[in-house]
């Protein structure tokens, strides 16, 4: 269970890369449990917004929030006891000599005695169905293994919000199952959950709320569902729907479903009633 749940709030947040902004007023609230996708073009700001959030960077306008914790002034290791991260290229945060000492890295530097340290590993590791690699080099994993290595380090700080960037990219479907689980899990027991990708079909069966970035502002903030069935407001972020979502927006089913098994579901509802052909 995460220490401390906390609302993620960024209030009218700007950013820019010397003169090249990157954000432009930016403002939501995710309160504790959501589970959001962070989506737009390649440039639109999105892994900028996931650095704000872990204070590898700080607003240029604005302030970022984690529960009572403003990040301006509080540097990334003191966040890690309320911030985990995941970025799209994974091997970069690895580094020990074997699994469980790479996971058990974050907890050790927060201090954490070894038993509880030994309890964070395990049912991270345990989440991710990885306890049987906990004794291999992250670097004898193969690339998408090592992917979820790094997801099983963020867990193990238990930490009240969660950023990923592209945690699926690579994967195969049994691994992304394996993510989902481990997200789903985490967005119960109260972890805010927030997930830049452009794997809409993962999205749309693990994540609730769309958070769109155009050009560094924030261009829409809905609920994922309204998003993904709703072509006219994807396409001009250069984005297709998953078929499930497709589906259910072509045949207007009852409630616009979009996860596969809803979809699926309701099919057999609307079937049903209306009887043999």
């Amino acid at each position: 269970m995460a220490a401390v749940n906390a609302e993620l709030r960024f209030e009218h947040v700007s950013f820019s890369y010397g003169t090249v902004p990157a954000l432009r007023d930016v403002s939501f609230a995710l309160a504790p449990g959501e589970r959001a996708a962070l989506l737009g073009r390649n440039g639109a700001g999105k892994s900028t917004l996931l650095r704000l959030v872990t204070g590898l960077l700080h607003p240029a306008e604005g302030s970022v929030s984690v529960g009572d914790w403003e990040t301006r002034g509080r540097p990334p290791e003191s966040l890690a006891r309320r911030v985990g991260s995941v970025f799209q290229h994974a091997d970069q945060q690895l580094f020990a000599r074997s699994l469980r000492d790479d996971v058990a890295f974050g907890p050790r530097a927060l201090g954490h005695g070894a038993a509880e340290v030994a309890r964070r590993v395990d049912t991270a590791l345990a989440a991710l169905e990885l306890s049987a690699q906990a004794a291999e080099h992250p670097y004898d994993l193969p690339p998408a293994f090592r992917k979820l290595a790094t997801l099983a380090g963020a867990l193990a700080l238990e930490p009240a919000v969660l950023v990923l960037d592209e945690p699926t990219a690579g994967l195969d479907r049994p691994l992304r199952a394996r993510v989902a689980r481990a997200l789903a899990d985490r967005a119960a027991a109260g972890v805010v959950v927030l997930v830049a990708t452009h794997d809409l079909a993962f999205a749309a069966e693990v994540l609730e709320r769309g958070l769109v970035l155009d050009r560094g502002r924030l261009a829409g903030d809905a609920p994922l569902a309204a998003l993904l069935t709703s072509s006219g407001r994807l396409a001009p972020l250069g984005l297709a729907p998953p078929t499930g979502a497709a589906l259910s927006a072509a045949l207007d089913l009852p409630g616009r479903p979009v996860r596969q098994r809803d979809v699926a579901n309701t099919l057999a509802r609307v079937a049903a009633a209306r009887g043999p052909v």
